[in-house]
Order: C-alpha cells, then sequence, then structure tokens
C-alpha cells in the first residue's frame, strides 16, 4: 500500500530580488526577510528547489545575508533595520540558516521578471511556484504573469511582499488574484505542500511553524491587514 502523497508534486521557490540596497527603502522589509528564511528552511526540509535573482546587481548589490544564499552583498548584516517604519526598529528576522543550495546560482537581470533563461529553462513543467519579495507590483506581479502564461501555477505569499509604497501591495494582489494567482500566507503554503501529516517531513514543518509563529503572527498582522 502506497503511503501518504504530498499535495503539491513539483513546488520551487522564487526569492525575488531581496537585495540589501532596498533595506531602506522597502516598506517594512525586515518582515519580507523573515518570512523568506522561514520558506527557505522550509525548502530544505521538503527538499523544494529554491531559484533566486538580483535586480540589476552592479547597480543595487547582492543579496540580504540573512538569507544564507550564495551573492550576499558585502557587509550586510541581520543588525540592520528598515527605516521606513518606526514600530518595527528593533524587529529582527529569527530564523538562522545554512547555505541554502539554489538550483542555479542567484540569477542577475534587468528584466523586472524572474522568468529568464537561467531559470525558466530549468523550472520543471506545469511547476507549482511559490514567490517571495519585492516589489509586489513590479517584479512579483511580472513573474507571477510570466509563470502562469507558460502553465505554471503560482502561489504569491502576501506575508512575504511589499514595496516600496505600502499603498501599492494590496493593488498588486488583487490584480493577481484576479489574473489566477492565488494569494496566500506562508504557513498555508507550507501545509498545502504536505497534504498529509503522516508525510515523513511533517515533524520537521511543525516544529519550523511552532518555532516562527510569533513572527509569523507579527508578519501577517503588518503585511496582510492592508
Amino acid at each position: 500500500m502506497a503511503g501518504p502523497a504530498r499535495r503539491l508534486l513539483k513546488p520551487a521557490l522564487f526569492i525575488c530580488d531581496i537585495q540589501e540596497k532596498f533595506r531602506p527603502a522597502i516598506w517594512e522589509f525586515p518582515r519580507v526577510i523573515s518570512t523568506a528564511q522561514k520558506m527557505l528552511k522550509a525548502s530544505q526540509v521538503l527538499r523544494i528547489p529554491v531559484y533566486a535573482t538580483t535586480q540589476n546587481a552592479a547597480r543595487l548589490g547582492g543579496l540580504c545575508s540573512e538569507l544564507g544564499l550564495p551573492g550576499a552583498a558585502p557587509g550586510s548584516t541581520s543588525g540592520s533595520t528598515s527605516t521606513s517604519t518606526s514600530d518595527i526598529k528593533d524587529f529582527q528576522p529569527s530564523i538562522e540558516t545554512n547555505q541554502i543550495e539554489l538550483v542555479v546560482p542567484p540569477v542577475d537581470k534587468t528584466a523586472f521578471s524572474m522568468y529568464v533563461p537561467g531559470i525558466a529553462e530549468r523550472l520543471a513543467a506545469r511547476s507549482e511556484v511559490i514567490i517571495v519579495g519585492i516589489e509586489s507590483h513590479i517584479c512579483v506581479t511580472q513573474t507571477a504573469l510570466d509563470l502562469l502564461a507558460h502553465g505554471h501555477k503560482v502561489y504569491v505569499l502576501a506575508d512575504g511582499v511589499s514595496s516600496c509604497n505600502k499603498e501599492e501591495i494590496p493593488l498588486a494582489l488583487a490584480r493577481l488574484r484576479s489574473e489566477g494567482v492565488v494569494v496566500t500566507t506562508s504557513e498555508s503554503v507550507l501545509y498545502e505542500c504536505m497534504g498529509d501529516a503522516g508525510i515523513k517531513e511533517f515533524k520537521g514543518i511543525a516544529g519550523l511553524v511552532k518555532e516562527t509563529k510569533d513572527s509569523t503572527r507579527s508578519n501577517l498582522e503588518t503585511l496582510c491587514k492592508i
């Protein structure tokens, strides 16, 4: 008799342009990092392939070091905080990630979409792509639209995306819903990835959910209330 099966059979995680230079500009940027860390940790447990991009790294620098990804900006630290809001001045992402193994090294691009050569040809057909990153109304939106156009199912995490202007976020998410994107949360998509508490990875994900419950609640209260 076959054991329990996962609900999502071909998930992939996209980390969209979470770069050090954006830290002072993006609304609630540390919370985006926090959710990205959670999803990266989950990707290790569930063995989900991870793809990451930078936007014009020559001008905008490398990825934030807290992500544990290759290509981090020199000197970036988890002690830096966003200056966009005062109520999170002491908020710090709480998860320590080991070095994450990417399908390919971070892909630098000038296109706004992540669906570029280097990623597109390596992504399995009809994948279930989970997106976190910035900005919600530009690179996240165009990535999602391109993925849909090429036959993939797309999940955008409302607790893992942001923009410079917070007013852009609900408009972008509403548009994406109307286009057929699943707008959901990090915890919801993790349980959807599993689909059954009988899978061997359930204990690891349940532990991660427990470990991150305080930051998850705080991120939801902030990023998902607008």
